[in-house]
């Protein structure tokens, strides 16, 4: 059977098991992967994120995983995967802009910019909750040659929000009859509460042309 990518984000609570099902422990490895790679390379910014964390928590109990290992795990894989990206951006980010190839869209980086110009630092922890900005927003800080510390220090604090949020919620309400039910419809609302300022700032951009 051909892999869906939209089926496996809409239904992901129901691929976790299988998953786990199939690799036993091996399900950090993997969860810890995507985490890494949809936060430190810029050209995979289409792999779940927010709704990976939520039905991470949510399967965790009854799959006996360990929230703990989940928790930290997934923190040191997100905070490995941006000073990745920012290290790539601070050496070759020039080069890759320049060259605006069909895996890295230059107009990506340039809307990531357009974050920085407006909110500075804060961007990093903005930019955490939205989906293809958040694997941007460290490469864009290495391109503008932010200061490493202070890069370090706003991407920790960014980190652990986004586990907080996101894994906490789905491990203490995953489990509940309505939101097993309609697992669907919250991942999608989900997503569309992390696209939504974009969202709003492309109608408002259309409004004032």
């Amino acid at each position: 059977m051909d892999f869906n990518p939209i089926d496996f984000v809409l239904h992901i609570n129901k691929h976790l098991p299988e998953l786990i099902q199939q690799f036993g422990d091996g399900i950090y490895y993997i969860i810890f992967g995507i985490v890494y790679c949809e936060t430190g390379l810029v050209v995979t910014p289409f792999l779940p994120g927010d709704s990976l964390l939520f039905a991470s928590g949510a399967v965790a109990q009854s799959a006996n995983l360990n929230i703990v290992l989940l928790y930290f795990g997934i923190v040191v894989a997100a905070l490995l995967g941006d000073n990745t990206n920012y290290f790539i951006g601070k050496t070759l980010g020039s080069k890759i802009y320049e060259k605006d190839s069909k895996w890295i869209k230059r107009a990506y980086i340039d809307k990531t910019k357009v974050y920085y110009e407006k909110w500075g630092a804060m961007t990093i922890i903005l930019g955490r909750f939205m989906p293809i900005v958040r694997t941007f927003v460290p490469f864009v800080a290495g391109i503008g040659k932010m200061p490493y510390a202070k890069f370090l220090t706003y991407s920790i604090c960014s980190a652990f929000l986004w586990v907080t949020i996101f894994l906490v919620p789905g491990y203490y309400f995953g489990g509940l009859p309505f939101v097993q039910k309609n697992f669907s419809l919250i991942t999608l609302a989900i997503i569309v509460v992390s696209i939504a300022p974009a969202i709003v700032k492309v109608i408002m951009e259309r409004r004032k042309k």
